[in-house]
């Protein structure tokens, strides 16, 4: 597989998984638009459990941008494929910590967690998603 084959293996993923981490946010919206709130007292502690999953990215983003350095330096020499496959899997792990403020959100919904509110985490969820895709410089 060429670097250029990987690269857009990659930003599909990266895509893909946009789609995933925002789909059940939506999808509950548009089924439980309307309904009154059950439990209307997890608010609060839903949307803290939101904005603090953004820390659990913390650890995992900094192996993904070992991996990322690694893969760098390997490029056009004999270790480049093991290097692109670490890479990609350090970043399916940051990809998934980083969906968990909109899928906290999407639980919060049960709650009533207000709009704002929901709309925050999951920008910080796309903004985290920002962070794993593949720099220019890796082409």
């Amino acid at each position: 597989m060429t670097r250029t084959e990987v690269r857009r293996r990659l930003a599909l993923e990266w895509w893909r998984q946009l789609g995933l981490t925002l789909a059940p946010l939506f999808v509950l919206g548009f089924l439980f638009r309307g309904q009154s709130p059950v439990l209307a007292m997890l608010e609060l502690p839903l949307f803290i459990a939101g904005m603090a999953s953004m820390f659990v990215t913390l650890p995992v983003f900094a192996a993904y941008k070992r991996a990322l350095l690694a893969t760098g330096e390997v490029l056009g020499r004999a270790e480049e494929p093991g290097a692109w496959i670490e890479l990609a899997r350090r970043r399916r792990l940051g990809l998934l910590a980083a969906g968990l403020p909109a899928w906290i959100a999407a639980l919060a919904l049960f709650p009533g967690l207000h709009a704002v509110a929901l709309f925050l985490l999951a920008l910080s969820s796309v903004m985290l998603l920002c962070l794993y895709r593949i720099p220019r410089q890796l082409a």
